[in-house]
């Protein structure tokens, strides 16, 4: 994935569990399992568009996922249960 527009990347992110906070500058999402933050989060600016393979890099790494998983995140092949397994199994979040 060499760029991807920040509107499918919010609207996949609000899809798979995250939940969305504003401050002036930027969007965070904080997962959430059974209706609890996890420490998993990343963030958007405001202004942004389109983000690029650097930054995507970022989030896939803030997000307990690989580069690949997380195109698979956005583009909806990565369900939000798949996409839980993995963490639990990678210790990244506990229920």
């Amino acid at each position: 994935m060499n760029t991807a527009k920040t509107k499918d990347i919010r609207a996949s992110l609000n899809k798979k569990g995250f939940i969305e906070e504003e401050d002036r500058d930027h969007r965070y999402f904080f997962l959430t399992i059974n209706n609890k933050k996890t420490s998993i989060r990343t963030k958007l600016s405001h202004g942004d568009s389109e983000i690029d393979s650097f930054l995507i890099g970022k989030m896939a790494k803030q997000t307990g996922l690989t580069n690949k998983e997380f195109e698979d995140l956005i583009k909806c092949p990565l369900t939000k249960d798949e996409y839980i397994k993995l963490l639990l199994e990678r210790g990244k979040v506990v229920i």
